[in-house]
């Protein structure tokens, strides 16, 4: 039951006797096993955000159907307590972020979008206080901040934060700053923002009352790394930094008292021999299992997943590496249960479905269980509504 109520997403309940209570809980549980899912679509044949239902508790993917009519919508984020959901994108071909109310169905309905300013944004967070969203611009080398109103919607922009320099390793690459994900720490004190272009991870500090970021501190990966996303141990300890350029995994002590991160280890997501296997190959996403056992990469070029066990000290171990049945993975994605991990080949225009052993950590692709729809390149997971 715990877990049922945690599931209802600290939705207030309506008022009514305990046994009614019971009732409704236990009519309610068919719809709890069920999740909505949205996807984001690229630039060149991706046209709006797709929704489809995921039962968790066979793995079974409706069919994906377009719930919002926008260009490019490549990463989308859910605010903390509302039915909110907002997308870097495009309108008329003018970089956005946007905001959408989630209805109980799962469509979308359009509320409003400020422009970004500085380019298309490549990723986007929303703070875990509610007040603001903050994305980071690929191409335009900034971080952003938009204030957000009191009902979820989108206010204005208050601050870009351009960055500068570049470690000039892969000329190609890095010769400027490329921002490529936007987080915060467990305790929502610090923004952090891994920099392709500089090699670095930097730190920022959020004012408190002010929705400022002041910046605070940088975590240097391996030269030549490329760092894409990020993300925190269960415990909020550790940092675990996916290298795009190099396929590697840079693992970081946190301490969270001075928002500062230390480099512990650098693990290859790819063997050297599996690296040469392909004209191209990059890293895309990484996730850390909800019971914090297991660290998730994606491979594009070699189209897999690598499987990391944690041993002492935090530092990864490879397990396998699984083939995603699918072309070019820019993104996966764990669902809410933890049992499923989802794949989207972005060239394939598949989301393929994957069990996750939760002794072992390893995956098994589900049969007859793959979707199709146009360039999905992100994953995100939500409950379904309560009637």
């Amino acid at each position: 039951m715990l877990h049922l109520l945690s599931r209802m997403n600290n939705k207030p309940l309506k008022k009514m006797s305990f046994g009614s209570f019971l009732v409704s809980l236990f009519l309610n549980h068919a719809a709890l096993a069920d999740q909505d899912v949205y996807f984001g679509t690229g630039n060149e044949y991706g046209d709006g955000i797709y929704h489809a239902i995921f039962d968790e508790s066979n793995g079974t993917l409706s069919t994906a159907k377009r719930v919002a009519d926008i260009n490019a919508p490549g990463f989308l984020a859910k605010h903390p307590t509302l039915d909110i959901i907002y997308a870097v994108a495009k309108i008329d071909e003018t970089p956005v972020v946007a905001a959408y109310k989630k209805n109980i169905d799962g469509s979308l309905t359009f509320i409003n979008s400020v422009e970004i300013g500085d380019g298309s944004g490549t990723h986007i967070a929303v703070h875990p206080s509610g007040k603001f969203v903050a994305t980071v611009q690929y191409g335009g080398g900034s971080v952003a901040i938009f204030l957000l109103q009191n009902n979820g919607a989108l206010a204005s922009r208050t601050q870009l934060i351009e960055h500068e320099g570049g470690s000039q390793v892969y000329e190609d690459r890095q010769d400027s700053p490329h921002p490529h994900w936007v987080g915060f720490s467990p305790d929502g004190k610090y923004a952090l923002v891994p920099d392709l272009g500089l090699d670095a991870v930097l730190i920022y500090k959020v004012s408190e009352g002010k929705q400022v970021l002041t910046y605070h501190s940088r975590a240097i990966t391996v030269e030549g790394g490329g760092p894409r996303h990020m993300r925190f141990s269960i415990d909020g300890d550790y940092i675990y930094l996916l290298n795009e350029l190099e396929l590697s995994i840079s693992t970081f002590k946190y301490d969270a008292t001075k928002g500062k991160a230390e480099l512990v280890s650098v693990t290859p997501t790819l063997s050297k021999q599996k690296k040469l296997q392909e004209a191209f190959n990059s890293a895309s996403e990484i996730l850390v299992h909800p019971n914090g056992k297991f660290v998730y990469s994606g491979n594009r070029g070699h189209d897999s997943v690598s499987v990391f066990t944690i041993k002492e000290g935090a530092t990864p171990e490879l397990l396998e590496t699984e083939h995603v049945r699918g072309a070019y993975p820019r993104n996966i994605n764990i669902d809410l249960s933890g049992k499923w991990l989802l794949a989207a080949g972005q060239h394939s225009n598949t989301v393929s479905v994957f069990s996750i052993d939760q002794d072992l950590g390893l995956l098994q692709y589900q049969t007859n269980k793959t979707i199709n729809l146009p360039e999905p390149i992100c994953i995100l997971f939500d409950d379904r509504q309560l009637l």
